[in-house]
């Protein structure tokens, strides 16, 4: 099966991961939410699918592109 890798669009802090592991999503489901410039910025999924590897937890910063979620579709 192919993979897709959800990266993040800009820098900031996760504030929420709203997937766990198997969990099976659909193309436009959230996430997770990152904080950046005092705003919280939901991240969408462009696919559907079965995320497969989550990179980052709550509370962590991240840096633009740097990978969030691996979604086997």
């Amino acid at each position: 099966m192919a993979q897709e890798t959800i990266e993040a669009p800009l820098p900031g802090k996760v504030s929420k991961v709203h997937v766990s592991i198997g969990d099976v999503i659909s193309e436009g489901d959230k996430i997770c939410t990152i904080e950046s410039m005092k705003m919280e910025n939901p991240i969408l999924s462009p696919v559907g699918g079965k995320v497969i590897e989550i990179k980052v937890s709550a509370g962590q910063q991240v840096n633009g592109g740097q990978i969030l979620v691996i979604v086997e579709h």
